[in-house]
C-alpha cells in the first residue's frame, strides 16, 4: 500500500491550453477516494498523469513518498481498471489474469495460487475456464479488476468502471467493490460522474470542475456544508434548490433574506462581514422543506404553485413555482404524505437549520 500526494500538479497541452490548473492533494495509505466531477472537468486526466499515461507538466506526484514524475507506468506499482473492459477475447478468464503474471516471470503453481486467490476474492472460481464472451456485463469486470489484483499494486485506480452496467449490477457492484476495500486495504482512486457513486464509495470525495478542487471532504462533509454553490448543485439529486435573495438584517446567530416574492426568511448562517442588501442566494435541500396545512402562518414558510409531481414509489417528487421567480423548486415527499396535484397552491415551510446562503461569488457562508 502506499500514499499519493500531489503538489502544484499542472497538465498542459499546449502553451494557451491548461487542462489541470495546479492540484494540490494528499490521499492517505489505504484510503478509498473518489473524483468527481461533470465530464470533461479533468478528472480522468489527472487519474491518468498518476498512472503515468499523462506526462505531468508541472508540478510534483509522490507514490509511497518517491517522486513519481519520470518513473514508467509499469514501475509505479499500480494497477489500472478502464470503463472498458479490455480483455483478450481469444483467452480464458484464468489466462486474462494470468497474463501480467506470465510476462513478469511467474509459473507453474505461483501463478496458480496467485490467480486463485484473486478469483475467491471476486467469487469467480467457477468461471476461470470460460471466455470473455461467455461473461455477463458484471462478470467481465470482475475479471477486469482481477486482473489488477493479481499484481499485488500498492494502488488502483479506477477510471468509470460501472459506466458499462445496467442500474442493477451497478448497484452490486458498488457493494463489491466497498468489500473489496475492506478486504485488501490497498489504496483506491475511483474516477465517476455519478454522484451516487462517489457517496456511496468513497471515504472521501474529491469535487473537480474545470481542472481545480472545488472541495475535498467526506460525503457527509460535502452533502451538509458545500463550500460552493457548484458543490451544493452537483451533489444530491434532486439538486440543492437555489433562490436568489438579499440580506435585510443579520443577527447574532443568524441571517434574515427576502425572496423576490416579498417573504422573509431566516437562515442559520454566520453573517460578519455581510452588509445589509447584498445579495446573496438562498439554497435548501428537497427533502429539508416541507408542505404544511393549508392556511397555515408559521415563520419561514414560502407560498408556491404546484407544477409537476414525480411518484417514485418510496417517495414523492414535487415541482412547484415560486411568484416573481421563473425557476422551479423540488420537494421530496415521504411515502404515506398526501399527493399533490399540479396547479395546486401549497405553503412551504424552510427550517432555518437547513437554509445555506452562498455569496455573489457562490462562496458558502459559515453554518452558524
Amino acid at each position: 500500500m502506499a500514499a499519493v500526494t500531489l503538489k502544484q500538479v499542472v497538465k498542459r497541452y499546449d502553451d494557451r491550453q491548461t487542462i489541470i490548473h495546479g492540484i494540490d492533494l494528499e490521499i492517505a495509505d489505504g484510503e478509498f477516494v473518489v473524483f468527481v466531477g461533470p465530464s470533461g472537468c479533468g478528472k480522468s486526466t489527472l487519474l491518468r498523469m498518476i498512472a503515468g499515461l499523462e506526462e505531468i507538466s508541472g508540478g510534483e506526484l509522490h507514490i509511497g513518498g518517491l517522486l513519481a514524475n519520470e518513473i514508467a507506468p509499469a514501475k509505479r506499482g499500480l494497477a489500472m481498471v478502464f470503463q472498458s473492459y479490455a480483455l483478450y477475447p481469444h483467452m480464458t478468464v484464468f489466462e486474462n489474469m494470468a497474463f501480467a503474471l506470465k510476462l513478469a516471470g511467474h509459473k507453474g503453481e505461483e501463478l496458480k495460487a496467485q490467480v486463485g486467490r484473486a478469483a475467491d476474492i471476486l467469487q469467480i472460481t467457477h468461471l476461470l475456464q470460460r471466455r470473455p464472451k461467455e461473461l455477463s456485463g458484471g462478470q467481465r469486470q470482475r475479471v477486469a479488476i482481477g486482473r489488477a489484483i493479481v499484481r499485488k499494486p500498492e494502488v488502483f485506480l479506477f477510471d468509470e468502471p460501472l459506466s458499462n452496467l445496467d442500474a442493477s449490477l451497478r448497484v452490486q457492484m458498488r457493494v463489491e467493490l466497498s468489500r473489496l476495500h475492506k478486504e485488501l486495504k490497498t489504496t483506491m482512486i475511483y474516477v465517476t460522474h455519478d454522484q451516487v457513486e462517489a457517496m456511496t464509495l468513497g471515504q472521501r470525495i474529491v469535487v473537480i470542475n474545470g481542472g481545480r478542487i472545488e472541495q475535498v471532504g467526506t460525503p457527509y462533509e460535502l452533502y451538509n456544508n458545500p463550500g460552493n454553490l457548484f458543490v451544493a448543485g452537483f451533489l444530491g439529486a434532486p439538486k440543492m434548490n437555489f433562490v436568489p435573495a438579499e440580506v435585510t438584517h443579520i443577527g447574532a446567530i443568524g441571517v434574515r433574506v427576502r425572496l423576490a416574492d416579498g417573504s422573509l426568511i431566516d437562515a442559520d448562517a454566520d453573517g460578519s462581514g455581510t452588509m445589509a442588501e447584498q445579495k446573496v442566494t438562498l439554497g435548501i435541500r428537497a427533502e429539508h422543506m416541507a408542505v404544511l396545512a393549508a392556511g397555515s402562518q408559521q415563520a419561514n414558510t414560502i407560498a408556491a404553485v404546484v407544477g409537476h409531481v414525480e411518484y417514485l414509489g418510496d417517495q414523492t417528487i414535487v415541482y412547484a413555482s415560486m411568484a416573481g421567480d421563473a425557476s422551479l423548486i423540488a420537494l421530496r415527499q415521504p411515502q404515506g404524505s398526501a399527493m399533490l396535484r399540479a396547479g395546486e397552491r401549497i405553503a412551504v415551510h424552510l427550517p432555518p437549520a437547513h437554509c445555506h446562503l452562498f455569496d455573489d461569488r457562490g462562496r458558502a457562508f459559515l453554518r452558524a
